[in-house]
């Protein structure tokens, strides 16, 4: 089965804020994207992330072939038990979903 790095360009994560996190996913053609924006469903991110369903925000764009995620953050940027400043870690972790 192939991973959604297997399926698109780039999976960027990026902090919006000391509480939430963003996630694009880039997908490059207009082919990829109709097929990941169909196949990559919310309860898959919200398994992934431990996120119940109504704390995920999506944003499907399919001018420019992106599908965006918006989530709290785990725990506030900053604070002593962050372990990832900027959320890269939830790109890292979208990229090895199968689906």
């Amino acid at each position: 089965m192939p991973t959604l790095r297997d399926l698109v360009r780039k999976v960027a994560a990026k902090n919006a804020g000391p509480f939430q996190v963003t996630v694009d996913v880039f997908c490059g053609s207009a082919e990829a994207y109709a097929h990941v924006s169909t196949a990559l469903s919310n309860r898959a991110v919200c398994d992934l992330f431990g996120l119940e369903p109504q704390l995920l925000t999506r944003f499907d764009i399919p001018d420019l072939h992106v599908i965006k995620f918006s989530m709290p953050r785990i725990v506030v940027q900053g604070s002593r038990f962050d372990r990832d400043m900027h959320g890269a870690q939830f790109g890292t972790l979208l990229e090895e979903l199968v689906i």
